[in-house]
């Protein structure tokens, strides 16, 4: 699959759609989800053209992986986490529910989270 250039986090990376930033440095941008599934719901995409998690771990630089999963950690940390405890997910193609098509991880907190699946 190829990756569509007018998916909205693309849009978004090129700031032709707005977005309430929590945190940006050169490999990622991370933004409040706006269809938010708990009090804190956070997206971190990396700064590339990564469909999905496979993609980017068979295609990014090694020092994009790195800054990406780092500002991950440090999204978590300006936003007061680390001691409540948060959840991370990042979903892959149709089955596991993935809207849209560049790789993204939610950052969920703000309450007691259910259980991980529906059954």
């Amino acid at each position: 699959m190829a990756y569509d250039q007018n998916n909205v986090f693309a849009k978004i990376l090129r700031e032709e759609i707005p977005c309430a930033k929590i945190y940006e440095d050169e490999f990622a941008l991370a933004f409040n989800d706006i269809n938010a599934q708990a009090p804190v719901h956070v997206l971190v995409i990396p700064k590339g053209d990564y469909i999905s998690m496979a993609d980017f771990s068979a295609n990014a630089s090694t020092e994009l992986m790195a800054g990406f999963f780092r500002a991950v950690g440090e999204t978590a940390r300006i936003l007061g986490l680390e001691s409540d405890g948060y959840r991370l997910i990042a979903n892959t193609g149709s089955n596991a529910h993935q809207e849209v098509p560049h790789l993204h991880f939610h950052i969920l907190s703000g309450k007691k989270l259910g259980p991980m699946l529906c059954r």
